[in-house]
């Protein structure tokens, strides 16, 4: 409980901080905060879209981290909006604060693929924050220590982040639905658990 009450009070410290930094002095990493949250509704075998360092599967266990940029720790790196898997091989397929870096071009075809993964009574577990909220927090608070902002940059039909009318958009191209939505971290981040 002090730790939840230090967490809330210092958030600001939590958002500017590196996480390395953030651990050290016994608070909890926004990153953390969101590996949790979706950490408590992977079911099954996990597929991790965008999976940067590929922490959330390394976490978990098993799973697969797929990812277009050569991030370390990945487990394959993917250079088409197909995914070299069979049908319906996944429980859980995650996409954390990532949906928002794949180029609207081939978003669609992502979804679609993502589905094809899937598994029939599987789920798909999106975050995202909101497109002020996030360039805010890119340009402004995170983006000096920000890996997307360094490494890769913001490539040309990315967008900083979706509303949830947005999302409710985007999934519905794709013939997804979302089951349920929460918000976390204060309010300022989403939680979409979306089926077939």
């Amino acid at each position: 409980m002090i730790k939840k009450i230090a967490d809330f009070a210092l958030l600001p410290l939590r958002v500017i901080l590196p996480p390395k930094k953030i651990r050290k002095i016994g608070l909890t990493p926004i990153i953390d905060e969101r590996h949790n949250i979706v950490l408590e509704h992977v079911k099954g075998k996990l597929l991790d879209v965008g999976c940067g360092d590929n922490l959330l599967v390394k976490q978990y266990g098993d799973g697969i981290g797929v990812d277009v940029f050569p991030w370390k720790g990945i487990d394959i790196l993917i250079h088409t909006p197909f995914m070299p898997f069979s049908e319906k091989k996944f429980d859980t397929i995650t996409f954390m604060a990532s949906i928002n870096h794949i180029p609207e071009s081939i978003r669609i075809q992502v979804l679609r693929e993502a589905k094809r993964v899937l598994k029939d009574d599987g789920q798909i577990i999106i975050t995202m924050i909101t497109p002020k909220i996030s360039y805010l927090g890119h340009n402004f608070l995170w983006g000096w220590r920000d890996p997307d902002i360094q490494d890769r940059g913001m490539k040309e039909g990315e967008e900083w982040g979706f509303s949830p009318k947005q999302m409710i958009e985007i999934l519905k191209k794709a013939d997804l639905k979302i089951e349920s939505h929460k918000k976390f971290v204060y309010g300022l981040n989403h939680l979409y658990i979306v089926k077939k």
